[in-house]
């Protein structure tokens, strides 16, 4: 590696080092539970600026940073040099062969809102320090993480064309509107764009990547990353959701390509104990209130174990509190949070209920059912787990017009299982 290059690039943090400076906790003072409604309906949006450290997203750092270190490796090399003459004759349409050779690719897989688009933001933001690197010899600028989306139409010219858009918005340079008016084919831009990412580009991060599953383009496009990672020498982290493990796992060329880290929904743990506890600490409401085990647990089974999801339910919870005259945070306000801003979301959280891919039924994890209980305008009076009949929430659900399964979602836990 260019022995300047090296000197400027971040450290490799590891340990409490690396957790606290992963970390974001906005600052926040008691006194403004005491100021007006409107101050403090604004400054409840610091909630979403939290960010606590995980061993997620610890992960996904050091395997960030590292694949942005082999690639720094390969540039301004004897090979560097001459796979520029390669991308050259490319750009002409002349033939032309790879000589670098490829880098890492490798994928991020994680369920919605599990916070694995901000973790790679804080992982980009510490290992390029917020900077651009700027050496000597040769006189030259280099982006340590280059993080952009992949084009919902997946059309490789797009793709192309938004990397030298975002290359231009970093170093000033006008190769975008270069290529615009050029009108060059997607087979001459790759050759551009490898060159430019070669000598420019450290790690590129292609976020949305699930856009490819459903688009007849998606082959291709990801055969063009290929050929960008050959041509270039520059490491490709792919960021998306589970269902496009279906698309990678197609062929092996695809699957070669979807090796990395995977990651589903939080447990139940100290991690996720601890994460409620210091958003919740968070309050702008007039009275202040503390967590206990029975509110984590219910955020816990409100939002699926998923980040997003609590930060929602906690803001929402605020807001709903403060305008309703409520200043309160506690299960009413989150419940009422939980009704009216995330009915969307219900049917993907579904509390109280155990999924399990391979089943085919649900069935009931408890079932205690006392008959004889009387539904009337005081049905509420009754809302705890296992106090009606399942034949009395579904008379209840006719007549009131309610979803059923929402209503056995709120007294009895059930699970499915297969038969």
């Amino acid at each position: 590696m260019n022995e300047e290059l090296k000197d400027k690039l971040e450290p490799l943090l590891t340990g409490r080092t690396l957790s606290e400076a992963l970390t974001i906790l906005p600052f926040y003072d008691e006194e403004i539970r005491e100021r007006t409604a409107e101050e403090r309906l604004t400054g409840l949006d610091d909630i979403y600026d939290i960010y606590i450290s995980s061993e997620m997203s610890a992960e996904i750092y050091n395997k960030l940073y590292l694949a942005m270190y082999r690639s720094m490796e390969k540039k301004y090399s004897v090979l560097a040099v001459k796979q520029g003459y390669q991308n050259m004759k490319m750009m002409r349409k002349q033939v032309f062969d790879s000589v670098i050779g490829g880098s890492d690719c490798f994928t991020v897989i994680g369920n919605a809102g599990i916070g694995k688009t901000k973790a790679i933001s804080r992982a980009a933001e510490l290992i390029s320090g917020n900077r651009v690197i700027e050496l000597s010899s040769p006189f030259t600028y280099v982006i340590p993480c280059l993080t952009l989306q992949c084009p919902f139409d997946c059309s490789v010219k797009s793709m192309l064309l938004e990397i030298l858009r975002n290359i231009d918005l970093i170093l000033g340079t006008e190769h975008y509107n270069s290529a615009l008016r050029s009108r060059c084919s997607a087979d001459v831009l790759i050759g551009n764009v490898s060159q430019l990412c070669m000598n420019h580009v450290g790690l590129l991060v292609i976020d949305e990547i699930q856009n490819v599953t459903n688009n007849k383009n998606g082959t291709v496009l990801v055969s063009a990353l290929t050929q960008l990672i050959n041509n270039s020498g520059t490491s490709i982290c792919m960021v998306g959701t589970p269902e496009v493990n279906v698309f990678l796992a197609k062929t092996a060329f695809l699957a070669r390509r979807a090796t990395g880290m995977q990651y589903t929904s939080l447990k139940y743990d100290d991690y996720f104990k601890k994460f409620c506890k210091i958003v919740y600490g968070y309050q702008y409401t007039r009275e202040k209130t503390h967590i206990d085990p029975k509110t984590t647990e219910w955020l816990y089974e409100h939002s699926g174990g998923i980040i997003s999801n609590v930060i929602s339910l906690i803001h929402d919870a605020q807001e709903i509190a403060i305008i309703k005259g409520m200043e309160q945070l506690n299960i009413a306000s989150l419940r009422a949070a939980y009704e009216e801003r995330m009915y969307m979301l219900h049917s993907y959280i579904a509390p109280g209920i155990v999924h399990n891919s391979s089943s085919t039924v649900v069935a009931l994890k408890k079932s205690v059912i006392p008959k004889n209980i009387p539904i009337n305008d005081d049905f509420s009076a009754h809302n705890k787990k296992g106090s009606v009949s399942i034949q009395e929430l579904y008379e209840t659900s006719k007549a009131k017009e309610v979803d059923y399964f929402s209503l056995l979602r709120e007294h009895y836990t059930v699970e499915e299982i297969k038969i």
